[in-house]
């Protein structure tokens, strides 16, 4: 009985190391950067993210039940399809946060000022970025399964941040190259 929870938690953290490698990855590869202009960084906004704050409102859940010809296997339906839905916003959230990121990078490396300040709060945000994304992907596999919800207002927040910071830092009408 031990060995076999052994094994499941050395499974367990082996699955979580693997999904870690891939989200530092993706976040660090610049295969999906395109050019980011000061037109971009305008319209960027934290608010074309806020369905995900919404989506997986377990209220939905809750009345769903409450409707006549409920059945749990419409609920299953409903959670795939929303999880599948919240899976697209987050792989574009992750995309225009590594843009974000690539973009203050370039702006740190042309600036006249070293900006050592700036490269470290970057890093520490990378660093919660990439947890926060982990920890709601294993929360999402939870909620499928009708365990717990999602909260990605932390993720939202970071991506926030950092928006903020690259709009202050490139001034209108500056291109970035990315």
């Amino acid at each position: 009985m031990m060995s076999l929870a052994v094994a499941l938690l050395f499974s367990f953290l082996l699955a979580l190391a693997l999904v870690a490698i891939r989200l530092v990855r993706n976040l660090s590869s610049s295969r999906h950067s395109l050019p980011v202009t000061a037109e971009w960084i305008e319209e960027l906004s934290a608010d074309r993210y806020r369905p995900m704050l919404r989506l997986l409102d377990p209220h939905e859940i809750e009345f769903l039940a409450s409707q006549p010809g409920y059945t749990p296997r419409l609920e299953r339906q409903l959670r795939i399809q929303r999880c599948r839905i919240f899976r697209g916003y987050l792989q574009c959230l992750q995309r225009d946060f590594e843009r974000v990121c690539t973009a203050l990078k370039l702006v740190m490396t042309q600036s006249e000022f070293d900006r050592q300040d700036l490269a470290a709060a970057l890093l520490k945000q990378q660093v919660l970025f990439v947890s926060c994304v982990m920890a709601v992907q294993f929360r999402l596999v939870l909620y499928r399964f009708g365990i717990c919800g999602v909260d990605v207002s932390a993720l939202v927040n970071t991506f926030d941040a950092m928006r903020l910071e690259l709009r202050q830092m490139v001034p209108s009408g500056m291109a970035v190259c990315a």
